[in-house]
């Protein structure tokens, strides 16, 4: 997998914990290892300007992901996953931190960029969360995966509760 981190927040992150659990997300989505994905990490301002001018909404979000290639996982497990490039996710840590002060389980700032990025490589996959149906299997595979990605770390508490909506 090449995988980028770029942090042009000014805020300190754990870029190394991105770049771990969006290549474990990978991984376990069963994603070429050849593929390629950028992940950057912008300032609320920055943010705002893409939250504006991609979906027309106010106020910075706290993840936005743009596709490239339109990859997805391999129906089965004996399909050839496809190579290319995943695209872009976009991360803000300020939000994240919001987020994660005000979840039901308080969690870090890099906790939630964690489950943040997870979030943005199901979304580069073409998963949604627009229907019930679609936000269940979504948040539940997004779970899955940060739950799997943290017993594999040893890391102990509780998981962060999905606070993205």
């Amino acid at each position: 997998m090449s995988i980028d981190v770029n942090n042009e927040s000014g805020t300190e992150v754990d870029e190394q914990a991105i770049l771990d659990i969006a290549r474990y997300a990978l991984a376990r989505m069963r994603i070429h290892p050849l593929s390629e994905l950028s992940v950057i990490v912008v300032d609320a301002d920055a943010m705002e300007q893409l939250h504006v001018q991609w979906m027309e909404l106010p106020g910075p979000t706290d993840v936005m992901s743009f596709p490239m290639d339109e990859l997805r996982p391999p129906s089965k497990d004996d399909d050839e996953p496809p190579q290319g490039l995943l695209g872009d996710i976009v991360l803000c840590p300020e939000v994240a931190a919001k987020q994660g002060a005000e979840a039901p389980t308080q969690h870090s700032m890099d906790e939630e960029l964690q489950l943040l990025t997870v979030h943005g490589v199901l979304h580069l996959l073409g998963y949604d969360h627009e229907e019930p149906d679609e936000k269940a299997e979504m948040f539940g595979l997004q779970a899955a995966i940060v739950n799997g990605w943290r017993a594999e770390k040893g890391l102990t508490g509780p998981s962060p509760a999905p606070t993205v909506s």
